[in-house]
C-alpha cells in the first residue's frame, strides 16, 4: 500500500505562524462545504473497507474537543467512535501500555478518533516520571511499529498537534474558571503543568522528529484562533482522505 505524504510541514513550534486568524463568516462558509465532503469521504472509506485513525494531541485548552465535535458533526454516527483517553485503569496498567490502544483501533470501514493517545508514553509519562527513561526511550520504535501494523492493515493515520501560546492558554484557563458551565474542565493540575511547559515542548518536538513518517504524518496546527483551528483540521483531514482514498 503506497503511503500518502503531504508537503513539507513545520515540525518545530518556532516554525509556526501563531498570528493566523479567520473571521466568523468565512469560517461558516468553509465549514459547511468541508463537513459535507468529509461525510462522503467517510462513506467512501466504508465502501473501500479502509479504517481511519485520527489522533489529537496538544496543549490543555488548545481546542481538541471543539475540533473533534466539528469534525464529526455531519458523519453518520454508526461509522465513527471517539475515545477520550484518561489515566490508565488498574487493569490497563497490568498490560503493556499499547494494549488499551489496540482495543480502541477502528475496524474496517470505520473512523476512530483518539483524544490523547499512545503518544502519552513519550509526553506526559516521560515528563511526569510515570515511565522510566528506558521505557519512554524504547517507546518511539514501539509506536512506529504499532503504526506500521495499522498501515499494513489498510488504516489511514492522521495525527494532529494543536498548538497555542502559553499566554493564550492562561487566558482560556481563566475564562473556564470564571464560567460555571466550564469550570469542571479545569483542575489545579492544569495550572501546575504550565510550570513544565519547556519540558513538554522538548518532549513534543523530539516526538515529532522520531515519529513523523509518510504512513503517519504529524500536522501541527496554530490554535490561538479557534475558527482557524477548526477549519484547518477539517481541511487537512479532507485533503488527506481524498489522496488516500483515490482509486
Amino acid at each position: 500500500m503506497k503511503p500518502i505524504y503531504i508537503n513539507k510541514r513545520p515540525l518545530k513550534f518556532s516554525e509556526l505562524d501563531m498570528n493566523q486568524t479567520l473571521d466568523y463568516q468565512t469560517y461558516k462558509d468553509k465549514m459547511n462545504g468541508l463537513q459535507e465532503k468529509l461525510r462522503f469521504l467517510v462513506f467512501e472509506a466504508n465502501t473501500q473497507k479502509r479504517p481511519i485513525l485520527i489522533v489529537f494531541e496538544g496543549w490543555d485548552a488548545a481546542g481538541k474537543g471543539g475540533s473533534i465535535r466539528r469534525l464529526t458533526q455531519d458523519i453518520d454516527p454508526r461509522l465513527y467512535e471517539v475515545h477520550n483517553i484518561a489515566a490508565p485503569t488498574a487493569e490497563e496498567k497490568a498490560h503493556n501500555y499499547l494494549w488499551r490502544f489496540w482495543n480502541r483501533i477502528p475496524k474496517r470501514g470505520h473512523l476512530g478518533i483518539l483524544d490523547r493517545s499512545h503518544y502519552g508514553r513519550v509526553l506526559v509519562e516521560r515528563v511526569e516520571g510515570f515511565a522510566t527513561q528506558d521505557e519512554w526511550s524504547r517507546a518511539y520504535s514501539e509506536i512506529c511499529l504499532f503504526e506500521e501494523q495499522l498501515h499494513a492493515f489498510g488504516t489511514i493515520i492522521i495525527k494532529f498537534w494543536l498548538h497555542i501560546s502559553k499566554e493564550e492558554q492562561l487566558v482560556r484557563f481563566d475564562a473556564r474558571k470564571n464560567d460555571p458551565l466550564k469550570r469542571w474542565k479545569l483542575t489545579e493540575e492544569d495550572y501546575r503543568n504550565r510550570e513544565k511547559w519547556a519540558l513538554y515542548e522538548k518532549a513534543a518536538e523530539e516526538m515529532f522528529l522520531r515519529t513523523d513518517r509518510p504512513i503517519a504524518p504529524w500536522i501541527l496546527i496554530q490554535a490561538n484562533d479557534k475558527y482557524f483551528t477548526r477549519k484547518t483540521v477539517l481541511e487537512t483531514t479532507v485533503n488527506l482522505l481524498e489522496k488516500n482514498l483515490k482509486k
